[in-house]
């Protein structure tokens, strides 16, 4: 490789998360000797930024961007997150859990939830969230970070956190111009094409300054403003399977101590969310403006808060599904221009933190080489439709008929990959994780047990023990999950201790 062939200018379009988690793994990773990188945004543009939910795979990054934990929740008024409750989507008045972490430990090689089943099947009543201790520790208002105690549950605590998006990506920013990203101040009024081969050559800005770049990242949000605005890359619409295309979000006053899950309840046009912070809750309805209008679904949420709203509430509007290429030509697409899946499972900072993976794994020079975009996109679009599947699996698998959203979600024709999943789990209770995707067999058995999907059998397998040794390992299972959770801290009191902002 020779080395004018290397990519020397990097120009990143908008700021906000996903922008500024792009600088500051590329300024970490590249280092300022690598290339120029340049971050063009502007005040005017606002950016998304509710408050955020994540899932544990961001502890990964912030780890290789070298950031000390307690410093980033303090910067972002960050509280930790054990998992999701979800309460009124099977039906009106069910709560369940899905947990970050394992239920149980597999035993003689065969998955715990087999064995739960077993005796699930056979009359025990003990929910499978008696074994998840990150289950047990939300529920009794617990945290704290994994300890070293051998073989005790302690020793593995799966968690992730709630913070400020835009204190996220203003903590981001301080690091990225640390390390030597160029920030530019302006909105974009023009994009240069080159008359070659299509790529961008260059971006135009309000006040006439150009800036041009070996490689384009696009994080303008949903406009997509190189993504589809220059290079028309086109779009693969999943509301048909995904129906919900607005948000309304508005912060309140905390009231009480910040509880260490998110919230996830089902309403009559779609759901609520609710993320505790340390100064404030999010809360936010996502909804289908096919079922329900903007000033009704306002109404529901603001009369669903626990303290008095902060702020105007603010309308956003979206349609589910992704871009036909995240990466085309010289442009990668992040975050809300790559396209976009409703916040149910907290994926879409992930799915940025993927994208930069990806983007690393397969880094350009500048002839970029068709094998290796076309690899990232199929590997963007595996996970993508990966991750779609598990958030449909949560609006067909309900037993609500209460309102038009529930029933047409019931009754839609579903993905093949989901029917698969589905119909292997109805059998026997078994569920496979397919190659990279995000969600494993925890994920999905917790979702699909919580809204009462009851399997015809159970893997026959689990009769490697008896009933009788089954059963007394289940039970000593859960007494040892009770008492890690009785030894683990109130939340509050571990964030006061080690965080407080």
């Amino acid at each position: 490789m020779t080395s004018d062939n290397r990519i020397r200018r990097i120009a990143i379009v908008g700021g906000g998360t996903a922008g500024w988690m792009t600088a500051a793994a590329l300024a970490k990773i590249l280092g300022p000797q690598y290339a120029e990188i340049t971050l063009i945004e502007s005040e005017e543009i606002g950016t998304v930024g509710v408050g955020e939910a994540t899932i544990p795979q961001l502890r990964t990054f912030n780890t290789m961007l070298g950031l000390d934990e307690d410093e980033f929740i303090r910067r972002t008024q960050g509280t930790f997150k054990l998992g999701i409750q979800f309460r009124d989507w099977g039906r009106i008045g069910d709560t369940y859990f899905h947990p970050f972490g394992p239920f149980g430990v597999d035993m003689e090689g065969v998955s715990f939830h087999a064995f739960w089943l077993r005796l699930n099947q056979s009359g025990d009543p003990a929910p499978i969230t008696d074994y998840s201790l990150q289950a047990k520790a939300a529920d009794g208002g617990k945290f704290m970070r994994p300890i070293d105690a051998g073989r005790s549950p302690l020793s593995k605590i799966a968690y992730a956190f709630h913070f400020d998006a835009g204190l996220y990506a203003k903590y981001l920013r301080e690091y990225s111009e640390a390390k030597g990203v160029v920030r530019m101040e302006g909105k974009i009024v023009d994009v240069t094409l080159r008359a070659a081969d299509g790529f961008v050559e260059s971006v135009t800005l309000e006040d006439g300054r150009e800036v041009e770049a070996d490689l384009f990242v696009d994080c303008s949000g949903f406009r997509g403003l190189l993504i589809e605005g220059a290079l028309k890359t086109g779009y693969e619409d999943w509301s048909n399977w995904l129906p919900c295309d607005r948000a309304v979000a508005v912060p309140c006053e905390k009231v009480g101590d910040p509880v260490p899950y998110t919230r996830s309840t089902a309403r009559p046009g779609g759901w609520q969310w609710r993320i505790p912070l340390q100064h404030r809750t999010g809360n936010g309805y996502v909804f289908s403006s096919r079922f329900i209008d903007d000033a009704a679904a306002t109404e529901d949420l603001l009369g669903q808060l626990d303290g008095k709203a902060l702020a105007e509430p603010r309308t956003l509007r979206f349609v589910t599904g992704r871009r036909r290429k995240a990466w085309n030509k010289n442009v990668v697409a992040l975050g809300l221009a790559s396209g976009f899946i409703e916040p149910l499972e907290s994926t879409s900072i992930h799915m940025v933190q993927s994208g930069i993976a990806n983007l690393l794994a397969l880094f350009p020079t500048k002839d970029f080489q068709l094998a290796e975009t076309d690899r990232y996109n199929r590997v963007v679009a595996y996970e993508a439709e990966r991750i779609r599947d598990f958030i449909v699996l949560h609006y067909n698998a309900t037993q609500r008929d209460d309102s038009d959203l529930w029933r047409h979600v019931r009754s839609m024709p579903l993905p093949d990959s989901l029917l698969e999943k589905y119909e292997i789990f109805r059998s026997r209770g078994r569920v496979f994780r397919e190659n990279e995707e995000l969600f494993n067999d925890t994920s999905w058995f917790a979702v699909m047990i919580g809204q009462n999907i009851r399997p015809a059998a159970y893997d026959p397998v689990a009769d490697v023990l008896t009933i009788e040794e089954t059963r007394r390992r289940l039970i000593q299972t859960a007494e040892a999950i009770r008492n890690s959770a009785d030894y683990m801290p109130l939340h509050a009191a571990f964030i006061s201790e080690h965080c407080a902002a």
